[in-house]
């Protein structure tokens, strides 16, 4: 069981999702600079409110409705999404096309020589310690 475990730990997909987790993480933190600092400001210079939250609320029997939390929402998830496209998305691509056109080669693989050295030092580095 546990050796299962292990294996399905070490699998790269899992290693790849924790990655992605932690840069989304970090993403959103810029995202939300971005959103508080020029985003934000914008929006209060045309109407006067740093968010669009009170913008289009009405009272229907007590029930309060807020289309403006709905803008909002909305406004951040474009800007999550343009971000990842213009700074992830994009690039990656023109990287991708330009390796198969054969402007830019693709990673080499370390040779096995180069992998032994990596793991001699590795393990001298660990009997030092």
């Amino acid at each position: 069981m546990l050796k299962g475990f292990k294996e399905f730990i070490m699998k790269g997909n899992v290693l790849d999702l924790a990655v992605a987790v932690v840069i989304g993480a970090a993403f959103t933190a810029v995202i939300a600079a971005v959103v508080d600092g020029f985003i934000n400001p914008l929006i209060a210079a045309i109407f006067g409110k740093p968010n669009l939250d009170s913008v289009g609320n009405f009272t229907i029997n007590g029930a309060e409705f807020s289309i403006g939390v709905i803008l909002t929402a909305v406004i951040n998830f474009l800007i999550v999404a343009a971000a990842v496209y213009f700074v992830l998305i994009l690039p990656m691509q023109k990287l991708m096309e330009r390796r198969k056109r054969g402007e830019e080669p693709a990673p080499s693989e370390p040779t096995d020589v180069e992998l032994l050295k990596e793991i001699r030092d590795l393990l001298a580095a660990r009997n030092d310690a």
